[in-house]
């Protein structure tokens, strides 16, 4: 601030839980699953981050009358796909598009045969993806987490991203 910057755009971390890296490493027990077959505990430490940051920027917002913070739920975003996975057209959320985790570690882009099945091909069709490689999203997924939010549904305050550096 003390440069002159003046417009913040800060959004929170994602779903950890719901990442199919974490979910195949960590070998979860049953009762650690939500309903999407995310890890509980995972996003429950991912919330409590949001929390926080969002008790931070209402700080700075008192601290810097002057600057504009606009504060993205990215996590709601993340989830929303997750859960709303079959109406938006994408498939199973831990199944990944590139590489393999299930037994071998494989990663995208490096092709192995395992008892006569070829694993690191991409998938056929990206476009029903969420999970690339098990920790990024996939092209499709991020377009429409983007097109949630640019569109200032998911910012405090609510304004479109094209509106955010203006006070």
């Amino acid at each position: 601030m003390i440069e002159g910057a003046r417009f913040f755009w800060l959004h929170n971390t994602g779903p950890i839980g719901c990442l199919p890296d974490s979910v195949i490493c960590y070998h979860p027990k049953g009762g650690n699953l939500d309903r999407n077959g995310c890890l509980r505990p995972e996003n429950e430490v991912a919330q409590e981050f949001n929390k926080q940051l969002k008790d931070s920027m209402s700080q700075l917002r008192t601290q810097y009358p002057d600057a504009a913070f606009t504060y993205v739920d990215l996590y709601k975003a993340k989830y929303a796909i997750i859960s709303g996975r079959k109406q938006l057209g994408f498939d199973d959320p831990m199944k990944l598009c590139c590489g393999c985790h299930y037994g071998y570690n494989i990663d995208c882009g490096k092709e192995e045969v395992v008892n006569g099945t070829v694993y690191g091909n991409p998938c056929p069709n990206r476009a029903k993806g969420i999970s690339w490689d098990g920790i990024h999203y996939s092209e499709a997924a991020n377009l429409c987490i983007a097109a949630r939010l640019f569109n200032g549904t998911l910012s405090n305050p609510p304004i479109p991203l094209r509106y955010a550096c203006h006070k």
